[in-house]
C-alpha cells in the first residue's frame, strides 16, 4: 500500500494534507515530494511517528507551487534551495539573476548552433558566377595612452586575421602578444572551410596555452592574462572569437552595433537587473573580468560566424577607447568617410582628448567588392 493511500485521515484532525492530496494541489508528484523532503527543500509539516507518512500544511502550498514552476523553468534544485527564507522581492531578484545566466547560456549555444548550420549549409555550395568576390581593407593601431608608461595591448590586422588583445597583471603585455602571435599562424597555409571550427578551437587552445606559459614564467608570480577579440576572414564571412571586455562593432547601413558581449562582473549585474546601465558606468568594479585567457582552459571564448556585406565596416578595440569615449562619438568617427588607417588614428586621438588614461588599440576593417 502506497504512502498517499494509506495516510488517508491520519492528519485530518490537524487540518493537514496527505502526501497524495498535497501532490494533487501543488502539482508535484509524490515521488518529487519525497525527494524534496530528503534534500531539505520542502519538508513535511509532520511525519506520523507510527506509520512514517508525510503530512503537509495547507500553508505550504504556495511554496510548493513555486517550486513546481521553477522546476518547469529548469532551475536546479540547489538554486531553488537558495530562495528559502527570502521575501518576495528578494526571491524575484534571485530568479531574475538565474534567468539572465540561463539566457546567456542559451544565446551562446544558439550562436554555436547557427554557426554549425550555416557552416554545414555552405560546405557544398558554390558561389554564383555573377557574384563579385569580397575582400577586406584594414588597419591596426595600438598606443600606450597618456598616463601609463608601458603598453599591455596588442593589435594586428592582416589579410586573414584581425585581432585586439588587452593584457592585465604583471605580464599582461607578453600575455596579449602571445595570444595574438599564436592566432597569426592562421595567416599562413590553407584554411579548410570544412574544418574551420576545429582549426579555430585548436588555435584558441594554443593561444591559451601560450598565455599560460607567459604567466608561469613571470618573475613576480602575479596573476596575469589577456582578453581577446579576433575575426578570421574566410573570404565571404568572418569567424568571431571573443573573450573579456575588448569589443567588436559593426557599422552597417548607418546602424552601429556592438556584436560582442562583455565578460565582466558589471555587465552580468546589468543583465541580471541588479544595477542599471547608468550605475554600471561608474561602478568601482566595472573593469573586473569574469572570463579571460589565463592559461587554465577554464574560460571558453565565444565563437560565432558573422555574415558580411559589401560596405560593412568593423571596429575591434580595447576598453582604453570605450571606457572613456562615449559610443556616439566612436560611431561618428567610424561612420566617417576616412579610410581604415586614418579612422584608427582618429579613434586613438579621441581617447587622448579624453585623458588617455589607459592603453588604447583599434583595428578597422572595411568589406569591399573585389574589382573585376
Amino acid at each position: 500500500m502506497g504512502e498517499s493511500a494509506g495516510a488517508a485521515g491520519t492528519g485530518a484532525g490537524l487540518g493537514l494534507l496527505t502526501i497524495g492530496a498535497f501532490a494533487r494541489a501543488s502539482r508535484l508528484s509524490p515521488k518529487a515530494l519525497r525527494l524534496y523532503d530528503e534534500l531539505g527543500l520542502l519538508p513535511p509539516a509532520r511525519v506520523d511517528p507510527e506509520t512514517g507518512y508525510r503530512l503537509y500544511a495547507p500553508g505550504q502550498l504556495e511554496h510548493a507551487r513555486l517550486v513546481a514552476w521553477l522546476r518547469r523553468l529548469g532551475m536546479p534544485l540547489a538554486r531553488i534551495r537558495e530562495l528559502d527564507g527570502l521575501d518576495g522581492p528578494a526571491a524575484a531578484r534571485e530568479i531574475r539573476a538565474w534567468w539572465a545566466h540561463f539566457e546567456n547560456d542559451v544565446a551562446t549555444r544558439r550562436d554555436m548552433a547557427a554557426f554549425l548550420i550555416d557552416h554545414l549549409s555552405r560546405k557544398d555550395a558554390t558561389m554564383p558566377h555573377n557574384d563579385r568576390p569580397l575582400a577586406i581593407r584594414y588597419a591596426a593601431l595600438t598606443d600606450a595612452g597618456l598616463v601609463r608608461e608601458g603598453n599591455q595591448d596588442a593589435a594586428y590586422a592582416g589579410s586573414r586575421l584581425l585581432a585586439v588583445a588587452d593584457g592585465f597583471g604583471g605580464s599582461g603585455g607578453p600575455a596579449s602578444a602571445a595570444a595574438v602571435d599564436t592566432l597569426k599562424q592562421l595567416e599562413e597555409g590553407d584554411l579548410p572551410a570544412a574544418d574551420l571550427l576545429n582549426v579555430l578551437d585548436d588555435t584558441i587552445a594554443r593561444a591559451d596555452s601560450a598565455v599560460g606559459d607567459v604567466v608561469a614564467s613571470s618573475a613576480d608570480g602575479s596573476e596575469a592574462g589577456t582578453t581577446l577579440t579576433a575575426m578570421l576572414w574566410t573570404g565571404s564571412q568572418l569567424a568571431l572569437v571573443h573573450i573579456g571586455d575588448t569589443r567588436a562593432y559593426l557599422l552597417r547601413d548607418g546602424g552601429f552595433f556592438q556584436i560582442t558581449h562583455d565578460h565582466t562582473l558589471v555587465r552580468s549585474m546589468v543583465d541580471e537587473g541588479r544595477i542599471s546601465e547608468e550605475e554600471a558606468a561608474s561602478h568601482p568594479k566595472r573593469a573586473l573580468l569574469m572570463r579571460a585567457l589565463m592559461g587554465r582552459r577554464d574560460d571558453r571564448p565565444d565563437v560565432r560566424l558573422q555574415n558580411v556585406l559589401a560596405g560593412d565596416r568593423y571596429l575591434l578595440c580595447s576598453d582604453g577607447l570605450t571606457s572613456v569615449v562615449p559610443e556616439e562619438q566612436v560611431r561618428g568617427v567610424v561612420a566617417g568617410t576616412a579610410g581604415p588607417e586614418e579612422t584608427a588614428r582618429e579613434l586613438v586621438g579621441l581617447a587622448h582628448r579624453s585623458g588617455g588614461p589607459d592603453n588604447v588599440s583599434c583595428v578597422v576593417a572595411d568589406v569591399v567588392e573585389e574589382p573585376r
